[in-house]
């Protein structure tokens, strides 16, 4: 996942963007950018870091401008430790354009061959990105055929790289000149949103958070296949380019990526977690009887809402029993798998009181691999519990994600293949409850019964694209391994790093 956002103004937009991408900060931890546009030429800053050490004074006033756009970058395809690969991306034809990208491309590798034997364009790096900005500057230039840019060539552009395109993309761009293009994939898996400031400014983002925390209305989620563009004078121009568009945004979003203040596709996030926390409730309550439960206590941080909706359905009491330290680096930066272990400790400690001599059910977002929900639990059972249950909001993490989650591989999610008798094992806790697929879903559905679906893939095995086969997710994941093979520092050996699933920072 990635967070992304775009802004038009009457004014200087590098603070702004800047405190967007604070706000988005959840998102991408590895790497951020930022370029603005003054006349016709763009001034760009990107390293890998999170926001506040990557732009220092000297950077920011580097960067003038009405108008730009910004990422945080948390990379789920091409060379995880490569400083190039950070975005905004940036190609000087046609016009001159910058983008930067949330999702995966799930054909990249067959557009890259594309890309080089047909339409005669070079790509630098393993990034997704990159493809997705040389087919959009492709179709750019095929549209105008030379002459001035008009608004339908743009559309007409968009409605071509749709065409083109397989997996998840939300994107914001910049044509030199001209203006924002924002635009998202046919079946709108990854967010998008816009809206505008009491001066006029038009702000485009992953999330709303970032719109309403940078004092910001917000006006509308961009639709599915949808393109918007946004001229230098903040004229808005909107137009549908995809032939059958259907809107499946990504379940994962709600179980844990989006900020619980942020609003996605007409659902209040909080919301839907409060929601899950009740069809979870009724999987207890079926599983353990709460008369066996002393205490219920999230595992930090968006665990919070399920498990008070837990606690007040099932009449025991909620209590927190962890204490995060924001100050520690995210577990999942850490190479290798004994440093990760020590470092869920120096995040998390307990409150032994709420532990000593009790039967505690701790509440999870999900499970991915295991390894921490087993750490976890060890530290219940030392703080002097009785009996630790462990319940997940969501279901078990059974498949690979290629739309722009960091989980690719099979073998380290921990209930593949497994029983949920089996997964308990693993983990050590004395019973182990997690969410009905069917029951998550329609928790979720009714915050917004427009909806057409979910892409709920980690969980279910479909792939909303129609195009993902063992073969997709294996050549999808082989750079990344490569890039991890060639760096001994990486002990992990290229796996997924989405190892901590309560690692946000809110």
């Amino acid at each position: 996942m990635c967070g992304i956002v775009g802004v038009v103004s009457a004014q200087p937009v590098n603070q702004l963007i800047y405190d967007a991408l604070l706000l988005l900060q959840h998102r991408g931890q590895d790497a951020a950018g930022i370029v603005t546009q003054l006349g016709h030429k763009f001034f760009m800053h990107k390293a890998k870091g999170m926001v506040r050490d990557v732009f220092r004074t000297r950077n920011m006033r580097a960067l003038p401008g009405n108008c730009g756009l910004g990422q945080v970058r948390y990379p789920t395809a091409g060379n995880a430790a490569s400083e190039e690969e950070a975005q905004p991306f940036y190609v000087n034809a046609p016009f001159g354009l910058v983008l930067a990208h949330n999702g995966n491309l799930t054909n990249a590798h067959a557009l890259k061959e594309e890309l080089a034997r047909l339409d005669h364009r070079h790509i630098n790096t393993e990034s997704d990105s990159e493809v997705l900005l040389n087919v959009l500057a492709h179709e750019l230039e095929r549209a105008t055929r030379g002459v001035p840019l008009q608004i339908d060539d743009v559309f007409a552009a968009v409605s071509a790289v749709h065409r083109r395109l397989r997996g998840s993309y939300a994107v914001v761009a910049l044509i030199a000149g001209h203006g924002m293009l924002v635009f998202r994939d046919p079946f709108g898996i990854r967010p998008l949103c816009i809206g505008r400031g009491p001066d006029g400014t038009v702000m485009a983002a992953s999330e709303s958070v970032a719109l309403e925390g940078t004092g910001h209305r917000f006006e509308r989620d961009v639709a599915p296949g949808e393109a918007i563009f946004v001229t230098l004078d903040g004229q808005i121009h909107a137009r549908q380019c995809a032939e059958a568009p259907r809107h499946h945004p990504c379940i994962f979003e709600f179980v844990y990526l989006a900020r619980p203040d942020s609003v996605i596709d007409g659902i209040s996030v909080y919301q839907a977690r409060l929601n899950m926390g009740e069809t979870l409730a009724t999987r207890v309550i079926s599983t353990v009887p709460p008369t066996d439960i002393d205490v219920v206590i999230p595992i930090p941080e968006s665990s919070r809402p399920a498990a008070m909706e837990v606690a007040r359905l099932i009449g025991r009491p909620y209590r927190e029993g962890f204490v995060k330290n924001r100050y520690v680096g995210r577990t999942f930066i850490m190479p290798g798998q004994a440093v990760r272990k020590k470092s869920v400790r120096q995040k998390l400690n307990v409150i032994a009181s709420e532990f000593a001599g009790r039967n505690v059910l701790l509440v999870d977002d999900s499970i991915v691999r295991g390894t921490t929900s087993r750490e976890i639990v060890q530290m219940a059972r030392e703080a002097g519990a009785r009996k630790v249950y462990l319940a997940s909001a969501a279901p078990p993490v059974r498949y690979p994600n290629v739309y722009g989650i960091d989980m690719p591989t099979q073998e380290e999610l921990v209930a593949h293949g497994r029983t949920v008798e089996e997964v308990r094992q693993i983990i050590g806790c004395d019973a182990l409850i997690y969410q009905d697929v069917e029951a998550m879903k329609r928790a979720v559905a009714a915050l917004n019964p427009s909806l057409c679906g979910f892409e709920a893939s980690c969980f279910d095995g479909v792939y909303v694209t129609g195009d993902v086969t063992l073969e997709t997710v294996t050549a999808m994941n082989a750079p990344r391994q490569a890039a991890a093979k060639a760096d001994p520092a990486d002990e992990d050996g290229g796996g997924s790093r989405l190892t901590l699933p309560n690692a946000q920072e809110v």
